[in-house]
């Protein structure tokens, strides 16, 4: 008698039918979220606007996934199916929940009470359900493979890539407004510190995802401990110079909230861009921490457990 697939490989049983229930409602979600505010018309602000482009991007990504599964093509992709969908399930949890938090802070508080507050209020609710379908997949996949397969975010190091990943992410919505950075040189290097931090840990979890590190054994711990350490670094000199640019009056900077006009009352319709460049300092600390804890634990498995 012949047997059944391999479990995780698509087919009509519960596990499928589930997976197949979980993306549905994850694109429609994902895709209510979008249209509201997609309706709503512009003016909502580059924050705002990176929101939608995260929600966006999960409705396609669930979709293609999606249609693969049906389609049954998992099994000829170049890399572990389980693990992509892990991994994806966890980012789509993490961006759909920053997305809803981005958007009520810096769009909807700021909303008169009204038709259009109501709309706007209703994007983030889908956003946060979709934040949920995606965490109940992840779980789903963590049990249903469990002792099977590890999964990367499962581990120290997957997790310290989540963050970093994820307040990365949150950065760059702020700085995609270009007036935060545009009139100074130092600032400049800032956003590419940001840009240049996070493809290499892009290119870290890729290369765990295809399970590159067996083919370099001892040399890829070395590898991600040097990444690392250069994205500390860099991470440093981002702390130090964008408050030194941003809040220094001898660098142009504006030391005082009340002297940015974009933050009087009168004339808030979002976020205003002190508070923006102060956010963004912040994040920049944050991140530069979870680096030196990822450096630390790296410095550990190399010179200690090895």
């Amino acid at each position: 008698q012949p047997s059944g697939p391999p479990r995780g490989v698509p087919d009509m049983d519960t596990d499928r039918v589930w997976l197949c229930v979980y993306r549905l409602l994850q694109l429609f979600s994902t895709c209510a979220a979008f249209s509201l505010v997609a309706s709503l018309g512009t003016g909502m602000g580059a924050v705002s606007h990176w929101s939608m482009f995260i929600w966006c991007f999960c409705f396609v990504i669930t979709l293609i996934t999606f249609i693969v599964q049906l389609g049954e093509y998992q099994p000829s992709l170049p890399f572990s199916g389980r693990s992509f969908l892990f991994t994806y399930a966890c980012l789509a949890a993490v961006f759909c929940l920053l997305a809803s938090i981005m958007y009520a802070i810096t769009y909807i508080q700021f909303l008169p009470h009204g038709p259009f507050w109501d709309q706007a209020t209703a994007a983030p609710a889908f956003s946060c359900i979709a934040c949920v379908l995606y965490a109940l997949e992840g779980v789903f996949l963590w049990l249903l493979f469990l002792g099977e397969t590890t999964f990367y975010f499962a581990t120290i190091h997957g997790l310290f890539k989540l963050l970093e990943t994820s307040v990365a992410c949150i950065i760059f919505a702020f700085i995609s407004n270009t007036y935060l950075h545009q009139h100074q040189p130092a600032l400049v290097w800032c956003v590419a510190v940001y840009s240049v931090c996070f493809a290499l840990g892009a290119v870290a979890m890729l290369l765990k995802l295809v399970k590159f590190e067996n083919r370099l054994h001892t040399f890829f711990p070395r590898f991600l401990l040097g990444q690392t350490v250069l994205s500390v670094l860099l991470y440093a000199s981002a702390l130090v110079l964008w408050p030194l640019y941003q809040f220094n009056e001898e660098f142009g900077g504006q030391p005082q909230r009340s002297s940015d006009v974009s933050c009087s009352d009168e004339l808030l319709s979002t976020l205003c861009i002190w508070d923006q460049k102060l956010t963004v300092a912040i994040l920049t600390a944050i991140n530069l921490l979870i680096y030196v804890a990822d450096m630390a634990y790296w410095i550990h498995f190399i010179f200690i457990r090895y």
